[in-house]
């Protein structure tokens, strides 16, 4: 199947097109989002992002209100992305916001699914070193290798295992409240586990060494040890779908689900995630779902590299205690992920 290209154009977008007609597979298809995106259910895109001195691209905002405005307009797409810049930052942030615009309006994301690039292209020069090579030819061979895994790809194996992380207290948590209304709508046939990350029971990365995390990777560890060792690493590794109960207090992660995350390092050195899936079920106070949705994304999709099926999470709104299961609605939209789940 051949690659569907979307630019969104601003003066230095063609650049990066020249680029990519060079490296990319013969017979992609080049789209301006700003002529519209009908008619790309099914394919396999790669968005392609230039932004100017100041972090921006006005065409590709344009694009993100479109694919906001729009369900299904991606439907059964799978995509990855390149995001270049002239300064040194905002990349991965507008790559967050594409990721999560296109999810929700139906298109699913390799694990690992994005190739950025900074006007100095310093964030190569580790990929340069272990190649042997120069930043320039590094940042090459990352598109054609991402180009590749897109074209190639075939989708995750089905769902026979899901694993469920929280950090959250049962008797109170709207969070796990949710949670048991998805997990009620999960065929009798899957395996459900369930591992809760509290009273200190995580220890934060310390940030070792390369080679030292690899070290203890490789034989499927970590320096700590602990519980994460003992129980959370292999029920990631068992997993085919990974579910994050994430309750939103001050618009980012709980301590204990951002050190899982980080200490996930040491078995991401040995195994990637590309066939499991990743999906989360956000419940906000007041609002902000969105930003925890990002770091998810963030977080497990573009750097640990679990596949992002589409429209990964569910957000709701719930305050006080006990106050989710009285939303109108809710208990069908939970049996409706659960159903999206084994799909």
């Amino acid at each position: 199947m051949s690659l569907t290209v979307i630019l969104p154009k601003n003066e230095e977008s063609a650049a990066l097109a020249r680029l990519l007609e060079e490296l990319l597979p013969p017979g992609c298809v080049w789209r301006d989002p700003e002529e519209g995106l009908q008619g790309l259910q099914g394919k396999k895109l790669l968005f392609a992002v230039t932004l100017d001195q100041g972090g921006s691209n006005l065409s590709c905002y344009k694009m993100l209100s479109l694919l906001r405005q729009s369900q299904g307009l991606l439907s059964g797409c799978t995509a990855a992305l390149v995001v270049t810049a002239l300064g040194e930052m905002y990349t991965k942030d507008v790559a967050r916001d594409v990721v999560l615009a296109a999810n929700l309006a139906g298109c699913a994301f390799l694990g690992r699914p994005l190739v950025e690039a900074t006007g100095s292209l310093r964030n190569f020069q580790v990929q340069a070193h272990i190649h042997g090579t120069d930043e320039a030819t590094a940042f090459r061979m990352a598109i054609t290798e991402l180009a590749g895994r897109l074209v190639r790809w075939e989708g995750p194996p089905p769902v026979r295992r899901v694993l469920a992380l929280h950090a959250s207290v049962r008797a109170t948590s709207n969070t796990l409240a949710l949670w048991e209304l998805v997990k009620a709508g999960l065929p009798a046939g899957v395996a459900v586990e369930e591992v809760g990350l509290r009273n200190g029971t995580v220890t934060d990365c310390i940030g070792c060494s390369y080679t030292a995390c690899l070290h203890f990777g490789e034989r499927g560890g970590c320096f700590y040890g602990g519980p994460m060792v003992e129980e959370v690493f292999p029920a990631v590794r068992g997993c085919d779908a990974l579910v994050m109960l994430c309750a939103n207090y001050n618009d980012a992660l709980s301590a204990n689900l951002t050190a899982f995350i980080n200490r996930l390092t040491a078995l991401f050195r040995q195994k990637r995630f590309y066939d499991k899936r990743l999906y989360g079920l956000i419940v906000s106070g007041y609002s902000g779902g969105d930003i925890i949705a990002r770091q998810l994304i963030s977080g497990l999709n573009m750097n640990k590299s679990f596949y992002l099926p589409a429209r990964f999470c569910l957000l709701e709104t719930a305050n006080d205690k006990g106050s989710l299961v009285k939303l109108p609605g809710v208990e069908e939209r939970g049996r409706a992920f659960a159903r999206h789940i084994m799909e």
